[in-house]
This record gives C-alpha cells, structure tokens and sequence, in this order.
C-alpha cells in the first residue's frame, strides 16, 4: 500500500520563501548563476534587483563573490542546480568559506536523479560526501516542501556556512502544520522496536510508505527523518540502534558518503548493529524521474526489501 499525498516542489517553496524574508532580513543578498528560473530566485530578482548579483554559469566566481559578501556582513543566498554549486566550485567552498566559517548559504536544486532526463552529467548524486567532508558546513536535505520553508528560515537565522540540498520535481508532502523542524535534530517521524529505518530528502515518503506495508506483516518499524547529516542528530542514531537493534538508510544518492555513511560511522562507534542502505550505486540513464527512481530500487518496495534482509541479520 502506498499513501496518496499531496506533492509539492522543495524550490518553488524556496524562492517563495526567500522572497517573503527580505523585510525581517534586510541583510540577505541573493547570487545566482543563469539557472535562476529553475531555482525561483527569479522572483527575488524581480523584486529586489539592488540585492541579487547574477554571475551566468560561473560558480567559482558567485561563490568567490559570495564569501567577500558574508565578510562584509550581508548574508549571501547562492543558487543554482546541485551538479554546478557543489562540484565545480569546491575548492572555493573548501578555502574561501568553510575554512574561515563564513555566513554563506548555499541552497541548491535539482539534486539527486529527480533531475530525470536531464541525464547521468546533471544527477547529483555525490553532493552529500562532498558537502559533509567540508567541516565548518551544517548540511541539510529537507523531506518535503513544509520543512523546506522552515529551514530556510532557520538557516537565514543561524550563523556560519550550509548547503541546503532540494529536488526539481515535486514531491510527497509528509508534515503537517504541527511540525517543528529544528537544525541538528532528527524527527522521529513513526515510533517502532523491530527496525529502524532512516531516511533523508525525497526517501522518507517511501519509508513511511514501507513501515506501513510492514506493519501489516508483524513488523514494528520506527522511522526517522534525518535532515540534518552535518551535525548529525548522533542520539537519535545510537537511540535507534539500541532500541531496535538494525537500520536501514535510506537516500537519493551514491551509497558512499551520504546519510548511510553517516549513520552506519555513529553507530560502529557507540552501537554496532546490522545496517543496511538503500542508496545508488552508481550513475544512472535519463529518464522520467519515477521511472529511475523504480530502476534503483529508491521505493518504498527497495526499502521493505532492505528491512527485511537486516532482520535476517539481526536474528
């Protein structure tokens, strides 16, 4: 069984929510980089032209700019798809703002393969390692386009440099208007002692879709929305390992580095127990987004499966 919910688009709920903030944060500025339709900072271009800087498809240089922008005090959004603003300038993401903690917010779209036919150049499915790797970054992936707009205000809010992490296509809407997202800490989305699985970004509708399927067969599944994979909520991995006793992750991206290497490295060191990932392992083709997401096993059926060859361990 798979819950009917509405969808909505992580960017669309970005651009509209960045436009709303300019009056309480007269100090944002937004960079962009010729992709600006695509990410909805255009609606910020077109309201507040003294306060964007479009630099076309030169991601060295926004991010170059960006840093001399936070160390002059304004609080620089940049924007553009996930593939350009993590891979191409890396090195000024290391130096320029990661090593002296600047205020710089990086937030991105069209990450994973929900990019579709796009193609293998423009899936980013590596931007997680690389972001977490950079040690002053707080990284973020939000679940649905609700706690999209919480975290960019919790981010505009909040000093020193993060990568927010968003999807071109719209997605499951899995939080009500009760929800309270805070950075660092995990929401335990489904409380459950067999199994936990934890999920991030555009995975948590499918593990909510599997717990459900599970618990019709006996299994009492927890699951936890991990947004936040640097700092990652460590109580709330090693609560889940110790509870239930096996983890399955679950991600939008490559099987190293991301949300599975973050949780199976927490657990390892304070709880070891059975992990199994539900992640790519490798590039993929073009195609309709849902339709690679079935090719990689990135469904609610791939984590049922998962759930039940760490229970198999775990026995």
């Amino acid at each position: 069984m798979t819950t009917q919910r509405a969808t909505a688009a992580t960017r669309e709920t970005y651009g509209r929510t960045l436009l709303s903030m300019a009056d309480e944060f007269p100090d944002i500025v937004v960079l962009g980089g010729d992709l600006n339709v695509s990410t909805f900072v255009h609606l910020w271009r077109d309201q507040y032209p003294d306060r964007f800087f479009d630099f076309g498809p030169a991601e060295q240089n926004i991010v170059g700019v960006a840093a001399g922008l936070a160390a002059a005090g304004k609080i620089p959004f940049v924007s553009t798809f996930s593939v350009f603003g993590t891979g191409r300038p890396y090195d000024q993401l290391r130096v320029l703002i990661s090593q002296p903690s600047l205020n710089v917010k990086l937030v991105c779209t069209h990450a994973g393969i929900l990019t579709g036919e796009d193609g293998m150049s423009a899936h980013s499915i590596e931007d997680l390692s690389l972001m977490c790797a950079l040690p002053s970054f707080t990284v973020i992936t939000p679940a649905d386009a609700p706690e999209a707009e919480q975290v960019v205000r919790a981010v505009a809010a909040s000093d020193g440099p993060v990568y927010v992490r968003l999807s071109r296509a719209a997605t499951p809407v899995v939080h009500d208007n009760g929800y309270d997202f805070e950075i660092g800490v995990a929401d335990v989305m489904r409380t459950g002692g067999d199994v936990s699985i934890i999920a991030a970004g555009s995975l948590v509708a499918p593990a909510l879709d599997a717990a459900d399927r599970l618990a019709g067969q006996g299994v009492d599944a927890r699951v936890v929305n991990l947004h936040t994979l640097s700092p990652a909520d460590e109580n709330a991995i090693i609560a889940a390992a110790q509870e239930t006793g096996a983890i399955v992750t679950a991600e939008e991206h490559y099987i190293h580095g991301g949300l599975g290497s973050v949780v199976a490295g927490v657990s390892s060191r304070n709880c070891p127990v059975p992990v199994e990932m539900v992640a790519l392992h490798g590039y993929t083709s073009s195609g309709p987004a849902n339709e690679l997401m079935q090719k990689n096993g990135l469904t609610a059926d791939g984590v049922e499966q998962a759930v039940h060859r760490v229970l198999k361990r775990k026995g």
